[in-house]
């Protein structure tokens, strides 16, 4: 009685942690602080640090090593 008890409870251990358990996310070597410091080309696409939309490199306006998408978003951030 007490080995089929042992044994429904290790069949049922090995299914979830084998099948139903979330495995860890494999972390990758690139941070996003690091693809940051990268050489940005005029079509790539960034976030605006302020209001979070999308825009190119070449619409944005530089200020303090930072692109934003408008001057009202530049205004706001040195706020």
């Amino acid at each position: 009685m007490i080995m089929k008890l042992l044994l429904i409870i290790g069949v049922i251990s090995f299914v979830y942690f084998f099948f139903i358990k979330k495995k860890p996310a494999i972390e990758t070597k690139e941070s996003p602080k690091t693809k940051k410091k990268e050489k940005l080309q005029g079509t790539d696409m960034i976030e605006c640090p302020s209001c979070g939309i999308f825009f190119e490199v070449d619409d944005g306006i530089l200020s303090g090593n930072t692109y934003y998408c408008s001057s009202e978003c530049v205004s706001k951030a040195h706020l």
